[in-house]
């Protein structure tokens, strides 16, 4: 475990250092400040507008798609079903997307000519591909010939489409392990496959974490294509609502919000996970 060197004032008597949790609070506290003048800005601005236009705000309406208490009991509403199902999509897609990644980063760094030309293949074919364009492919081509519907053809294409980002993050995060490591598990008879799993990849994960964050964020953020195929997630959810009542600012302002607070905590999540492994190490 690494040990920061003190800092002593004039006195000699060393200051104390605050703890990592401490930091990400620190950390936590901005984002949520800056958020909230980004978004009051971008709320105050849309009121203005809307109160030109003679909009009728109707706020009080959207408690009721989080949830509603009836007679019956509690009930969740459409919307928190629909977070419920982005974020079932956007984890398994992601699931798939890393371990895709990872076939695809070591195929790269085998060193052998045609899985490193297959790697590469892989790589420009989906990077110069949009999204929707995959997604449409995915669905309305790839879907009738495999069988499968449009919920596995969204997680799919997701799943591809990211693969090939997160291939990048595991490829520079391996190389960014110093080559003594490969010598050292070499000089004690580790195979290629024993170095990874025991030396390279551990490793490399602290040079990982953080783009593999944003990546995560990503897929959630990317997870709203979906809509265009009427795969029912949170977008969908909230283009039904607004085609029945109408309240367009209101709608479009939650799901906003929702997709702030999810990515907000994704992230905070792995910063403290990020600087908890950096101490350990």
């Amino acid at each position: 475990m690494a040990i920061a060197e003190p800092i002593y004032t004039p006195k000699g008597r060393p200051l104390p250092q605050r703890q990592p949790i401490a930091r990400v609070i620190d950390s936590v506290v901005f984002a949520i400040i800056l958020y909230a003048v980004i978004v009051g800005g971008i709320i105050l601005l849309a009121y203005n507008g809307a109160q030109a236009m003679g909009y009728n705000w109707q706020w009080y309406r959207i408690p009721q798609y989080f949830y509603t208490v009836t007679d019956d009991g509690f009930q969740w509403g459409e919307i928190s079903t629909g977070l419920v199902k982005t974020l079932t999509l956007s984890a398994t897609a992601f699931a798939l997307a890393v371990a895709l990644g990872l076939i695809v980063a070591l195929l790269r760094l085998s060193g052998l000519v045609v899985c490193t030309a297959v790697a590469i293949g892989f790589l420009e074919l989906i990077r110069n591909i949009p999204l929707l364009v995959l997604l449409y492919l995915f669905y309305y081509v790839l879907g009738p010939i495999f069988g499968f519907d449009r919920y596995w053809a969204s997680i799919l294409c997701l799943a591809v489409f990211h693969s090939v980002l997160i291939s990048e993050i595991f490829r520079a995060g391996i190389n960014a392990v110093p080559k003594g490591q490969w010598e050292a598990a070499t000089s004690i008879g580790m195979s290629k496959g024993q170095a990874y799993r025991y030396i390279i990849l551990p490793q490399s994960i602290r040079f990982m974490l953080p783009p593999m964050t944003g990546e995560a964020v990503h897929m959630v953020k990317s997870s709203a294509i979906v809509s265009v195929i009427a795969v029912a997630e949170l977008t969908t959810i909230g283009r039904n609502i607004i085609s029945d009542t109408f309240m367009s600012f209101e709608i479009w302002f939650t799901i906003a919000a929702v997709y702030m607070a999810v990515t907000l905590i994704l992230s905070v999540g792995v910063s403290f996970l990020e600087k908890r492994y950096a101490v350990d190490t």
